[in-house]
């Protein structure tokens, strides 16, 4: 214990030596993931095979050299964990927009990191199909090579649990320990470890979510109006709650009722906390059900629903059935930031529009793959709310705050409304550098809350009929930064911004 005190007394601040051997194995990684889509490129005989190769191979090279050059040796600290886990996204979405621009599919290196950032933040938003501001017309969605719309909806995967997750369970290969990485990824957020041991507990996360998706994808498959790529791409997309689909109009172009209900329960699993699905499938049954995030989460979801379809039946003139399959799929396509699309909610009438707004405020579970606020921390402010209102009534008593029988710490609580503050100033200075750029109202504020919430399609100007091409390059710059500060849990990145990250 003392050797390592000082040890760390003589390490610099920052070791930046060990976060770029690690970055190293990390650049790697994604090199060897590039040779995925370029599979698909040399099954379908497409052209898009040597961009691929070409940057999965730089990559590859690169982060070996990284890793050669600078073994990491030394104990990982919480300071290079939060600067790994941010540079991981942002040289990710650097790397990863260069097939788009090597195959000729994008003119723009911009439009092509926004289109990466948006797949490894599970945004879900597209450039795509649209015409940029200095008149470039994008490719649409289904001009795509199949490689490169396989590459963005393997960008959701991947992103979705976590690149920094996946590789837990490889770190002690590195001779260093993951609980560092993990905190970094989920701060603000409560994480479950499964196991002592944090590579354990990212190995079973991935099991899960690796296993939950090859049942959606089987589920998909059998169905006539999809065949094996387009399963497995929207599979990806629905356990990333990502979005991307291979088609101009999304989910909507099957027209089928039953995939509409796959990939609606789909989302539903998917913004649930991956730690209560492997208690669940591992015989834990009582634990799963009497969470009581899972219970909020339902709750709201299922008053969502009952609202919103009952608006398009009863105001919009939807039949009942109709609007039980339109309405249950947009709310779980919003609540559960996924963003996919079978109806144009930009139509609707005002009331069941508004209520679909409030869901852009959500988000699923703690320890899901779903972006936005989180329902833990809804609930812990509800449950604050009404103790404050108790409180009034009776200002000499004791009323502690708590989740089933724990009782929350007031760090916690601070923690919490000092996480809704910031969300909603970063929201804020959003709209207003998309109002300063030309937009209405209704299309800054949604622009920056899609973004920031993970979500992808929005309002006005960037509607899920929509597209994000439009935005000038600067913008697309903030639009893309606020879905890396959203999928990271607000602080991770912006803790790199503050001088007491730098100082000793």
């Amino acid at each position: 214990m003392i050797d390592r005190f000082e040890q760390n007394k003589t390490r610099p601040r920052i070791d930046f030596q060990l976060v770029s051997g690690i970055m190293g194995g990390l650049i790697f990684f994604l090199g060897v993931s590039l040779l995925l889509p370029l599979l698909i490129a040399l099954i379908y005989n497409e052209p898009s095979w040597s961009a691929f190769l070409i940057t999965g191979l730089s990559s590859m090279i690169v982060g070996a050299f990284l890793f050669w050059a600078f073994p990491p040796r030394a104990e990982l600290r919480m300071r290079e964990a939060f600067l790994i886990v941010t540079l991981t996204w942002f040289l990710g979405s650097l790397i990863g927009a260069f097939p788009f621009t090597l195959s000729g599919t994008l003119a723009s290196y911009t439009d092509a990191v926004f289109e990466t950032m948006s797949g490894f933040s599970t945004t879900g938003a597209t450039i795509l199909g649209g015409t940029t501001r200095d008149g470039i017309l994008n490719p649409a969605i289904e001009d795509l090579d199949k490689s490169l719309l396989f590459w963005r909806s393997l960008a959701h995967w991947l992103g979705g649990m976590g690149i920094i997750v996946l590789t837990l369970a490889l770190l002690p290969l590195l001779g260093i320990g993951g609980m560092q990485l993990f905190q970094a990824e989920y701060s603000g957020s409560t994480s479950d470890k499964l196991t002592p041991r944090i590579q354990e507990t990212a190995f079973l996360l991935w099991t899960v979510y690796m296993g939950m998706t090859g049942v959606q994808f089987l589920l998909l498959w059998i169905h006539p109006s999809m065949d094996w790529y387009e399963a497995i791409n929207h599979a990806f997309s629905t356990m990333a709650t990502g979005g991307f689909s291979t088609k101009n109009a999304s989910v909507g172009a099957f027209d089928s009722v039953y995939i509409d209900i796959i990939i609606t329960i789909f989302m539903f699993l998917a913004a649930i906390n991956f730690a209560m699905h492997y208690r669940l499938f591992t015989g834990n049954v009582k634990s799963f059900f009497e969470n009581r995030e899972i219970r909020f989460y339902t709750m709201l979801t299922a008053l969502f629903i009952v609202g919103i379809s009952g608006g398009l039946w009863l105001i919009d003139n939807y039949s009942p059935g109709e609007a039980l399959r339109y309405g249950s799929f947009q709310v779980l396509a919003i609540l559960t930031t996924t963003g996919f699309g079978t109806d144009d909610y930009a139509l609707w009438m005002p009331f069941t529009s508004f209520l679909l707004f409030l869901l852009f405020f959500t988000g699923g579970c703690a320890g899901s793959t779903g972006g936005g606020i989180k329902m833990i921390r809804l609930m812990i402010i509800t449950k604050n709310i009404k103790r404050e209102f108790r409180q009034i009534l009776h200002p000499q008593a004791i009323l502690p705050i708590r989740v089933g029988k724990r009782v929350i710490d007031s760090s916690i609580l601070k923690t919490i409304l000092g996480f809704f503050v910031v969300y909603f100033i970063i929201f804020a200075i959003g709209a207003v550098i998309m109002s300063f750029m030309g937009y209405d109202l209704i299309s800054a504020m949604g622009a920056s809350i899609a973004c920031l919430g993970n979500i992808g399609p929005a309002w006005g100007d960037f509607g899920p009929t929509e597209d994000y091409a439009h935005v000038p390059y600067s913008g697309k710059w903030v639009l893309l930064i606020l879905m890396m500060i959203g999928r990271l849990e607000l602080f991770t990145v912006l803790v790199l911004f503050t001088p007491w990250f730098w100082r000793n």
